[in-house]
């Protein structure tokens, strides 16, 4: 598959899509203009994701703003493993209340997870971390938005013991985003109940590995995203990202699977749908 073949056939999804990862930074003016481009796009919804203080702020802001469209996560990243913030599961808690009071519903935890590639020296306060907000998570029966990168096993000893724990609907325990792992990996996820999430990294060049693990899984456990703002997929790899580009990805998952793309769309969406709202 050549990059080029990623990009005009985009613009045949017509079904409502949902980007299921959007990070927003502070300029909420420009949020306006993404929004009327996404709805444009056919991207219906968003679920924009915590990860940090600034990050957290926007999605309740976001939320607050569009609350059919944009939906909110909250959560501490890996990022903030060193931050020296002290309980990460106790300031969730406080935005969660904080959010519930401005009538904003909290639709997962996160982002949250490991990080071996870009971050290995944090990698005890990485996993105590990530683990508190897993407890957070099965307390509140949310679900969770994981980060897993070189960091296989690892992840999978967390999410094992979250499974354990997790008192609600097994298949809405959770998602890997961004996933960029092999066949068992994935494999071992979606037996615990998780989903799969496929980004930008799909449409690559060199992806042609992550794309034969896409053809391979079940279809009601798949999502797409664009982690906005990065991550642009083929053909606009290069700039930033934006969920109207989710499109793109689309096309190339339904590609590599070998099925039209308004189905994958319409699968897609459903998934989401199930997975963050219940529904």
């Amino acid at each position: 598959m050549s990059e080029a073949q990623c990009g005009p056939a985009a613009k045949a999804v017509s079904m409502r899509l949902i980007d299921t990862h959007v990070h927003l930074d502070g300029d909420a003016a420009s949020w306006e203009d993404m929004m009327t481009r996404s709805a444009e796009a056919g991207v219906g919804a968003w679920i924009v994701v915590g990860g940090s203080e600034a990050m957290n702020t926007a999605a309740r802001a976001a939320a607050r703003r569009w609350p059919d469209k944009a939906f909110a996560a909250f959560g501490f990243d890996r990022h903030a493993a060193d931050a020296g913030m002290g309980s990460a599961s106790g300031r969730v808690t406080a935005i969660l209340d904080e959010a519930a009071h401005e009538n904003v519903r909290a639709v997962a935890i996160g982002e949250i997870g490991l990080d071996r590639h870009h971050e290995p020296r944090d990698d005890a306060a990485q996993y105590a971390m990530m683990a508190e907000q897993l407890a957070l998570a099965s307390q509140r029966v949310l679900p969770v938005i994981v980060h897993s990168r070189d960091a296989d096993a690892a992840t999978l000893s967390a999410l094992e013991m979250h499974r354990a724990n997790w008192s609600g609907e097994p298949d809405r325990i959770g998602v890997i985003h961004s996933f960029t792992g092999g066949l068992t990996f994935a494999q071992a996820a979606i037996r615990l109940g998780y989903h799969i999430s496929f980004s930008g990294i799909l449409t690559f060049r060199n992806a042609g590995g992550l794309r034969q693990v896409a053809a391979s899984l079940p279809s009601d456990r798949i999502l797409v995203e664009t982690d906005t703002p990065y991550l642009a997929p083929v053909p606009v790899r290069g700039r930033p990202n934006e969920p109207a580009h989710l499109g793109h990805i689309v096309q190339v998952l339904a590609e590599a699977r070998g099925e039209p793309v308004d189905a994958v769309a319409e699968q897609t969406a459903r998934n989401a749908r199930r997975l963050f709202l219940g529904s």
